[in-house]
């Protein structure tokens, strides 16, 4: 099933993303909310991804990001205790719409609420991270298992995306990050901040979106590589009923220290 969805996300981007990747025309990018962008290329992607799917498993639902624009009743879909697939037909629209990297597409397979396979494919480098549930979490074909190594604060590396943290919340996290090793600002696309959390490039990122289709996939990556994903309260995160605030990282131990340091 998952060289099944590899190959149509492939198949899709050759056809409707990169050839429009530093190629959009004017009108084919257009705002569906304040600083929300959306381009032609989510669209016919989108689109193209849900005829896919539900042609490879007959009998399931799709819940897109640009059909929930559309119609918000589209989510409850995710409630349904069959298989829906959930879409996101280009993360990181933002980097897209500009001619920049990064940006991914992302697919995850929901049954009774919970997701069961996902797939993360950046077109622009090729990289594939895939996991199912009870089967382990792969980039590039490489088995990824997250480091539990003690580390302390001052040893802490994170992506931390402040941009949509509440006012209050924004300047006491920024205030605190000092007290890191290293902050990384965020890349604007949880395509690639959930490979490099795999990889081991920083120990967990911190974000307040918390929509399905960001995070459902990278969810299960990181919990099948061993790691956590959870909301700023301790709560594991569920994509059918998200909260906003989410830490993604490697274990208990670092979430406790993320939260310490910078949200109590």
């Amino acid at each position: 099933m998952i060289d099944r969805i590899v190959e149509i996300l492939r198949e899709t981007a050759d056809a409707v993303v990169l050839p429009r990747f530093r190629n959009l025309a004017d009108g084919e990018i257009v705002e569906k909310g304040p600083g929300d962008l959306v381009t032609v290329a989510d669209r016919e992607a989108e689109v193209m991804l849900t005829a896919r799917l539900a042609a490879l498993l007959p009998g399931s639902l799709v819940v897109g990001e640009e059909a929930v624009a559309a119609d918000p009743d589209v989510l409850t879909r995710l409630d349904d205790d069959g298989a829906v697939w959930l879409i996101d037909p280009i993360d990181g629209t933002g980097n897209f719409a500009a001619g920049q990297e990064p940006f991914g597409m992302m697919v995850a397979l929901m049954r009774r609420g919970v997701p069961v396979l996902a797939v993360i494919y950046e077109p622009v480098p090729g990289t594939v991270a895939a996991a199912e549930a009870g089967a382990g979490s792969y980039v590039d074909g490489v088995r990824m298992v997250l480091d539990h190594t003690p580390v302390g604060a001052d040893q802490l590396r994170g992506a931390v995306m402040t941009k949509y943290l509440p006012p209050e919340l924004r300047e006491q996290v920024v205030s605190r990050l000092p007290n890191l090793s290293e902050a990384i600002p965020g890349l604007r696309c949880a395509a690639r901040e959930y490979p490099e959390l795999l990889r081991e490039t920083r120990h967990f990122a911190l974000f307040w979106r918390a929509k399905p289709w960001d995070h459902a996939p990278g969810a299960l990556l990181m919990r099948e590589a061993g790691g956590v994903v959870r909301h700023f309260d301790g709560a594991d995160y569920d994509p059918v009923h998200p909260r906003n605030g989410l830490v993604v990282c490697r274990d208990d131990a670092v979430f406790g220290l993320v939260r310490s340091v910078l949200l109590a």
